[in-house]
């Protein structure tokens, strides 16, 4: 059974728009390449991993914002 969860349209486009700030994405990269690099601590890695899931999260929630929009993602 579907639900119908009516949203102000703002409310879904700023959902659409949602990235993480510069300096996370930034720091998300580091670890990335730490970690591809071999260099990743094991703090780190639990850092990475909380940032890779919130970002895997933050992707799921803008693509069915930029669905309900009509939009393809970007």
């Amino acid at each position: 059974m579907s639900a119908v969860i009516e949203a102000p349209r703002t409310l879904v486009e700023t959902v659409a728009a949602m990235r993480f700030p510069n300096k996370t994405d930034a720091r998300l990269q580091s670890l990335m390449d730490r970690n591809t690099n071999g260099q990743i601590t094991p703090g780190e890695r639990e850092e990475l991993e909380a940032l890779a899931e919130l970002s895997e999260s933050i992707a799921l929630v803008r693509a069915q914002a930029l669905k309900l929009l009509g939009r393809p993602p970007v």
